[in-house]
């Protein structure tokens, strides 16, 4: 980005002044997302990225929700009813596979969990942790996948016919690669459905009620936003190096001072 520019995409806290268009009143305690823009003191926000919080919800949990938390809820509504079925999460130790890895088991599924650093997630409800997926393995009904090139490529060989690998990130540069034959023959009817979460809510309905779903579910205890580390915002070098370096396991959050 050009220096100057204001980048950020989570955020939360109160309302300064309430839209013209109506939404949260002056004072409600609020959570939203902005494409560019949500890191400073103040923020216009379309009201329909925006909700308002319940009460048992710090605005630092509230933070960590927006962009994360609506990918892992939205994905697996792409993948439909998994209660009782298989579900294989990439990326699991991320952002987003914590909270889909907490979500599919909410929803009755039984969660496989991939990732390079698996400590935590049979805790967040994972049946099962790997450091890779196993080419020989089960398939599954729902696959969310944050990695891309090789892994993707597997990932497509084990979907179930009828399945739904959903992919929502590119951790790596590699081409995705798999043998044609084991997607429309070993497994007809199944799909790749490509997920960036700011064209979803460009082109679908509101986030407001789904980000508020999301906060209700925190407020209740049923989910954690794995805050791993909270800084004041004039140290975000050392957050966004802390994240870059890999040495936060959830979260990184921080506060306007």
């Amino acid at each position: 980005m050009e220096p100057g520019t204001v980048t950020g995409w989570d955020l939360a806290g109160t309302v300064r002044r309430q839209a013209a268009d109506g939404g949260p009143l002056e004072g409600a305690h609020v959570v939203g997302l902005k494409n560019v823009g949500a890191w400073a003191e103040l923020v216009a926000v379309n009201i329909e990225h925006l909700a308002e919080l319940p009460e048992g919800i710090s605005f630092e949990q509230a933070a960590a929700l927006p962009v994360a938390g609506l990918t892992a809820l939205r994905a697996l509504e792409v993948a439909g009813f998994v209660l009782g079925k298989r579900v294989l999460i990439t990326g699991a130790s991320g952002g987003v596979g914590r909270f889909a890895i907490q979500l599919a088991k909410l929803a009755g599924a039984h969660v496989t969990g991939v990732a390079r650093r698996t400590g935590g997630l049979t805790e967040l409800g994972a049946d099962e942790v790997a450091t890779e997926i196993d080419p020989d393995g089960p398939v599954y009904e729902a696959i969310l996948d944050a990695v891309g090139g090789p892994v993707l490529g597997t990932a497509i060989t084990r979907v179930a016919p009828g399945g739904t690998v959903v992919s929502f990130a590119s951790t790596v540069p590699e081409p995705v690669s798999y043998p044609a034959r084991e997607l429309f023959a070993r497994a007809p009817g199944a799909r790749l459905y490509g997920f960036y979460v700011f064209g979803e809510l460009e082109h679908t309905r509101s986030g407001s009620a789904d980000l508020r779903r999301l906060a209700d579910l925190v407020a209740a205890g049923r989910l954690d936003p794995q805050i791993d580390l909270t800084l004041p915002w004039s140290e975000a070098a050392e957050a966004v190096t802390a994240l870059l370096e890999r040495r936060v396991n959830g979260k990184a959050v921080l506060r306007v001072e």
